[in-house]
């Protein structure tokens, strides 16, 4: 958390406006601090402040669950990890204690990084490989379709659950959209991937989308205390709703531990089929 909808959902904002404030789009760094040095990665807080500011923003997208700002010369890039979050502010408004980073705008804004389990972090690079260059497949590309999805999932032997949110394999996704994409597929989140077919790979791909595109247009989900503004939640299915009843049949939602992450299911729907 936060995951592909939520990121998206800063993305569209800081681009295209929105979340109460206008677009940055044009804008140009006029001032850089850090009050966090190690949110700052491979440069330095020192060489990162000098290289900023003087540079224009050209474009705003997202890759996997990175931020990546376009700038005159270089790459800036934010990952949020667990509870990480941008807002652009007036400049005059003071600096909450979990600001890790400011940078100042020539339209007396400033972009707020606001990173209070301090795990978010912070890249300037000239090369955007660098950063994202070894992250998997997105999960809107036109050429992932169930014949490449399957074919991806039959050339390893894993665990379902932590496959899909291995960002070397397909990037976007964490543990929220990936139990709800599960329950959607009746899929078992320990099956083994070579041991899914076909029809259960189409039915997959687009059960990962349905969620990932319902999260966006709810504005990502806001159960955490940090990120905020999001319906999602409102929407589970089986996130976080151990001992309800499912949606679909009813059966009580169990709570299970799969790669190390709470792991919630419905035990009728996603049977684990034997071997």
């Amino acid at each position: 958390m936060p995951e592909l909808p939520e990121v998206e959902t800063i993305v569209r904002a800081l681009r295209d406006g929105g979340r109460g404030g206008d677009s940055i789009l044009g804008k140009k760094i006029v001032n850089a601090k850090v009050f966090w040095n190690k949110t700052i990665e491979e440069t330095g807080p020192r060489i990162f402040t000098k290289k900023i500011v003087g540079q224009k923003i050209k474009n705003i997208s997202r890759r996997g669950k990175y931020i990546h700002i376009h700038l005159d010369n270089d790459h800036l890039f934010f990952h949020l990890r667990m509870s990480g979050d941008i807002v652009i502010e007036d400049e005059e408004i003071p600096v909450h204690k979990h600001v890790r980073i400011n940078l100042s705008l020539d339209d007396k804004r400033k972009i707020s990084f606001y990173n209070p389990r301090k795990f978010g972090r912070v890249w300037l690079v000239d090369d955007p490989d660098r950063v994202v260059g070894k992250l998997g497949i997105e999960l809107f590309d036109k050429s992932l379709d169930k014949k490449l999805l399957h074919q991806m999932l039959n050339t390893r032997k894993r665990q379902l659950k932590p496959l899909l949110m291995d960002q070397t394999f397909i990037s976007g996704l964490g543990n929220i959209y990936t139990d709800e994409a599960l329950h959607m597929s009746k899929l078992h989140p320990l099956s083994i991937s070579d041991q899914i077919n076909m029809k259960e790979s189409s039915v997959l791909l687009n059960s990962i989308r349905s969620v990932l595109e319902t999260g966006i247009k709810t504005n990502g989900a806001s159960f955490d205390w940090m990120y905020k503004g999001g319906e999602f939640q409102n929407q589970f299915r089986v996130f976080q709703r151990k001992g309800e009843e499912c949606p679909v049949c009813g059966t009580e939602i169990r709570k299970m531990v799969v790669g190390q992450r709470g792991t919630h299911i419905c035990p009728n729907c996603q049977q684990l089929q034997e071997l």
